[in-house]
């Protein structure tokens, strides 16, 4: 499927939700400075810094998340299956979604309203977990980054077996698997060894945490197939982590399933941001990593 992207166009004024992370020190005053700058270009029709209040119902134009990227991933959960376009401001460190900074939010906004950016669609995905030998899920979550099956105490290896559209097609022996987005992995699925791929692609990353054979590598495969996996004989603590949160502990024989979500989560392209950009500087390869000094940002 090739990359969704296409232009906003949005009348005046724009609704907008303000989001962030309120536990972070610096986001709260940041946004307060922030505040009359946006005023002029928007109106802030809800806002929430704890990362908790359910903001699908709300009528937006647009979404401006303060932080990191664990701000975008909450804002995004946030959101549900109503995703508005983000503005993601970088209050954090890394920044792979959130790579625009503070100076330049009014200057985006402005453009935004007068329907010059695009607003670029990411794959997102709903996590399912049907338990042995039932039909109905026990638990569904949508999410953005990955899904990881975590070994877990007792910290022993586990075998997990993974299906792609009901075809068996290998048992891993390791700590735990990693499925990722693209926008995932740049995430735990690259600490894994696993690819990097660009965010506008339709394509899921399987990676394995710490395979028992060097024969096993991170493989990728469509967005458009089904990915289950399966384990008979779980660790005490084995567990469901979607997006960085533990969704629930696994018995043997529960089924995790991934497919693509019919929500996208969508991002508003900035002018001078390119793709190879952002990797170039925030993974170091000119020789050093962009970070922030702050030691308490928001990854």
């Amino acid at each position: 499927m090739e990359t969704s992207s296409h232009s906003i166009q949005s009348v005046p004024p724009l609704r907008a939700l303000l989001m962030g992370a309120g536990q972070r020190p610096h986001v709260l005053p940041e946004a307060e400075r922030l505040r009359p700058l946006i005023e002029r270009h928007a109106r802030i029709v809800a806002e929430d810094f704890t990362g908790t209040a359910d903001m699908s119902g709300c009528e937006a134009d647009l979404a401006i998340v303060l932080g990191g990227d664990g701000a975008i991933l909450r804002a995004a959960h946030q959101m549900g299956s109503h995703q508005r376009p983000v503005v993601a401001v970088n209050l954090g460190r890394l920044g792979f979604l959130a790579d625009l900074s503070p100076a330049e939010l009014p200057e985006i906004l402005r453009d935004f309203a007068a329907g010059k950016l695009k607003c670029v669609e990411h794959l997102m995905f709903e996590c399912l977990v049907i338990g042995h030998g039932q039909t109905t899920p026990s638990y569904r979550q949508l999410g953005l980054n990955e899904v990881v099956v975590w070994g877990g105490p007792t910290f022993a290896i586990m075998d997990l077996d993974l299906y792609v559209d009901s075809e068996w097609v290998t048992t891993y022996s390791c700590d735990g698997l990693i499925l990722s987005t693209p926008v995932g992995s740049t995430a735990h699925s690259l600490s894994s060894g696993g690819p990097i791929l660009r965010k506008e692609l339709e394509a899921f990353v399987v990676s394995p945490i710490s395979p028992h054979t060097l024969t096993n590598r991170p493989v990728v495969d469509s967005a458009d197939r089904e990915y289950d996996l399966v384990t008979a004989r779980p660790n005490e603590g084995t567990a469901v982590v979607v997006d960085g949160h533990m969704l629930c502990t696994l018995q043997p024989g529960d089924r995790v399933r991934v497919r693509r979500a019919k929500s996208r989560f969508r991002l508003v392209a900035a002018p001078g941001h390119s793709y190879y950009r952002t990797l170039r500087e925030k993974l170091g390869w000119g020789g050093r990593l962009q970070l922030n000094d702050r030691p308490d940002s928001d990854k």
